[in-house]
This record gives C-alpha cells, sequence and structure tokens, in this order.
C-alpha cells in the first residue's frame, strides 16, 4: 500500500511533510520547522505523529522537534553527527541505515555541503526523495558549513537517483530559483517550460513540490555543472565540474 505524504507550509517558506504508513498508522514528520501547522495537519488527518526524521541541525527544521515530542511521545531520527546541538534525539542515522516507519522504509544519504551534518531519506519503494536544503527545485542550498566539491558531490547522489522519483525539498524557493537560473541558461527549454509551470502554480498559491528528478536534471543548472554547455556558459570551457559549481553558487549567492 503506497504512502500518503501531506504538504504543507510551515514557518514563512518551509515546507512541512507529514507521510503515513496506511497499513499501521504509523506517520512521521520530515523535519519539524514548527509544531502547530504540523499538529494541526495531523488533526486533520486523524493521524498520530510517531517519528520525526531530521535532516541537519538548522533551528527552522527542528524548532518544533521538542513541542511534538511532549504531545506525542514520537521517536526523533537525526543524523550521526553528536556535535551539533539537536535535542530530544532517540535514534541517530548515518549513510545507507534503513529507518523504518511502519512498514515504510527510509534509506538514509549522506549529503553534506549546506550543513556537514545534512542527510536526506529515500523512501524507494515510493519514489520519493526528502532532500530538505541540499537540492532545490531549480537550485541547491547555500554552502554554510561544508565545501563546494562536498556539496556537488551531494548533488550527485541525489541526481543518481531514478528519473520518476519526487523531489520534496526544504523551502519553496522555485520561483526566485528560476529568476537566477534564466540568467545562466536562458535558451534551456525545460526550463523555460518549468518557469513557466512555476508562474501559474504561484499565481494560484499552490506549492511548485513535489517535483520529478528527470524534470529537475533537464531544468536545474546546478545539477549540470558537469555539463560542457554549462561552463561554456559561464566562459569556464574545460573547467572541472566543482569549479563550475562553485561559479554557479557564488552567483547565485550574489543575486
Amino acid at each position: 500500500m503506497a504512502a500518503d505524504i501531506r504538504v504543507f507550509t510551515c514557518l514563512s517558506d518551509n515546507f512541512g511533510y507529514l507521510i503515513h504508513d496506511p497499513a499501521t498508522g504509523a506517520t512521521a514528520s520530515i523535519d519539524a520547522p514548527e509544531a502547530g501547522p504540523i499538529a494541526r495537519q495531523l488533526d486533520a488527518a486523524g493521524w498520530t505523529l510517531t517519528d520525526i526524521l531530521i535532516t541537519h541541525h538548522h533551528h527552522d527544521h527542528v524548532g518544533g522537534v521538542a513541542e511534538l515530542k511532549q504531545r506525542y511521545g514520537c521517536r526523533v531520527v537525526a543524523p550521526y553527527d553528536k556535535a551539533t546541538a539537536i535535542a530530544n534525539v532517540d535514534l541517530r542515522v548515518a549513510h545507507g541505515d534503513v529507518v523504518k516507519i511502519g512498514e515504510l522504509l527510509a534509506r538514509v544519504l549522506e549529503t553534506p555541503g549546506h550543513t556537514l551534518d545534512h542527510i536526506s531519506y529515500v523512501f524507494d519503494a515510493d519514489k520519493a526523495v526528502f532532500a530538505a536544503d541540499t537540492l532545490f527545485s531549480i537550485g541547491c542550498g547555500r554552502v554554510f558549513e561544508g565545501t563546494y566539491p562536498m556539496m556537488w558531490d551531494s548533488l550527485l547522489k541525489l541526481r543518481a537517483l531514478p528519473d520518476d522519483f519526487r523531489l520534496y525539498c526544504g523551502h519553496e524557493y522555485t520561483a526566485s530559483n528560476v529568476k537566477f537560473a534564466l540568467t545562466v541558461d536562458p535558451d534551456n527549454e525545460a526550463l523555460k517550460a518549468r518557469a513557466d509551470e512555476v508562474t501559474r502554480l504561484r499565481s494560484a498559491n499552490q506549492p511548485t513540490i513535489p517535483t520529478l528528478l528527470g524534470a529537475e536534471k533537464m531544468a536545474n543548472v546546478f545539477l549540470r555543472a558537469d555539463d560542457p554547455a554549462v561552463a561554456a556558459r559561464l566562459r569556464m570551457k574545460g573547467a572541472n565540474a566543482e569549479d563550475v559549481f562553485g561559479e554557479l553558487r557564488e552567483r547565485k549567492n550574489k543575486s
């Protein structure tokens, strides 16, 4: 039986996600930006929170953990890196570990760069990946704690997932990401189509997530740093992918 995934807004532009196993009733929140919206979604669905799967330690991803833990007694799963300040953790996980949510299985990918402890959760059977602040639609996260080569390697791990997987990311940044991407990749037909779609969705106050990884691979310039055409656009012909990625990220930082 397929998982039921709910998408909603937390804080100003964070995505909240609930993934529910109909067979057992188990329900996980992917991160916990704030408790109120998550609790309201649970009440509306008639679900009980059994787990919180944390991707990284930033406050806008863990701010609701303590309140939700107290209210539901849920298990809190977090990255292996104990140097980061995440409270109420019950289980630490690392690359290759598998977390069970009822009968649902989440495979852990270490995807550092945005933070050193960042992980993503891959639900292979449900063709869903929760990449938080590593990979955004038409963008990627800022590199705060890692290096550009580290972040590029993390993006390659996500790019290696099948095209029919759905990407669920941490923030509604797609419109601004599209605006930047068009300055670098203006002739990309897949990007232009995505830009039109994003305009329609946002004008209707609809989320731009999830999106298919296959579409991202064609339209997201940050996933194409090893494409010679992208290097040429940046006047970096012959440069390695890590350097091209770094230049893209620096330009986005300044945009």
